[in-house]
């Protein structure tokens, strides 16, 4: 559908989130933000900050808004970058789209805060939505129309080996208010048994196994690198087992394409729900280049779609 111009300036914005030895973490912070940033936000959304669990948070509210739909989003950036600032105009379209309040976090980043500092912010920033999302829906229900809470956990690129593992940890009650976890792009595996760490080609017009490598390194101890909590495809079987449904959409041409699949069998055979969404000749986070890409916007209307279908199908 894009033109190969449009390809190639949609990977070359995409090159800010590649993280290499030449780049010092506070320069690749800064430009993740330079790049991805925006001062207007698209469709009307409204952004505010509040604290959750002590953790900073942007919440973007859309202008129809369904009450007791939440996303939880954990933004990339190798561990080492993003935050809430280059989060915000995707998490904005996010909004509007599942029309839905979207609220990201400023977790803290690796090295000066290395794992497992963004897990608990995560915690931290979730237990407490979800305690005001149960209170507000006790106090505004009625009787013949209850509401269930709705919670999405979200996530991009590195953003998923954060959020799969806090979802892992989680007890029971808190699991089973999660209604989906949807995952962009996400970033499976640091382990160094991984195909793309030991000689493997990987086609990837964005990241290299060198640059996830890098990123390891600066989040935990190589020791650590198979831990479930770093590395989610290692998960156990147990820790899988009643795991919300899983959306991922992503693109063709990526690094992690083969740790995807897998952990799609994982979770089947599971039994857990597992729905992939792959983008033909698209790369790593292809959503993110709205400006160049048509598959941008039409991916996020194919997320709008998922989450009002399902309403109605609820209803």
């Amino acid at each position: 559908m894009s033109s190969s111009k449009d390809r190639q300036n949609a990977i070359k914005k995409l090159k800010a989130l590649l993280f290499t030895p030449k780049t010092d973490v506070t320069s690749f912070r800064q430009k993740i933000d330079a790049t991805f940033s925006s001062v207007f936000l698209p469709n009307n959304v409204d952004c505010t900050e509040k604290e959750f669990g002590g953790v900073k948070c942007d919440v973007l509210m859309p202008e129809i808004c369904s009450s007791n739909r939440i996303m939880l989003y954990i933004h990339g950036g190798s561990f080492v970058a993003g935050s809430r600032v280059s989060a915000r105009p995707f998490a904005a379209s996010l909004a509007n789209a599942i029309a839905g309040k979207v609220i990201v976090p400023e977790i803290r980043l690796a090295p000066a805060y290395p794992f497992p500092a963004a897990l608990e912010d995560v915690q931290a920033v979730f237990e407490r939505v979800y305690t005001e999302q149960n209170v507000a829906l006790v106090m505004n229900q009625s009787e013949n129309s209850p509401k269930i809470p709705e919670i999405i956990i979200a996530s991009d690129t590195s953003g998923a080996s954060i959020a799969l593992p806090f979802v892992y940890g989680l007890k029971e009650n808190y699991r089973a208010a999660i209604k989906k976890i949807l995952l962009f792009s996400p970033w499976l595996s640091l382990s160094a048994d991984d195909d793309m760490f030991i000689g493997k080609k990987v086609c990837d017009e964005v990241f290299t196994a060198d640059s996830v490598r890098l990123s390891a390194e600066h989040y935990t101890y190589q020791e650590n690198w198979s831990n479930p909590l770093v590395s989610p495809i290692k998960a156990t079987r147990e820790m899988l087992l009643g795991l919300p449904p899983v959306y991922i959409q992503m693109g063709e041409k990526e690094i992690y394409y083969d740790d995807v699949i897998s952990f799609h069998s994982i979770l089947t055979n599971t039994g857990v729900q597992c729905d992939l969404d792959i983008w033909p000749e698209m790369m790593p986070m292809f959503q993110l280049a709205d400006e160049h890409l048509k598959e941008s916007h039409l991916a996020i209307e194919k997320i709008g779609k998922l989450f009002t279908t399902q309403k109605r199908d609820d209803e």
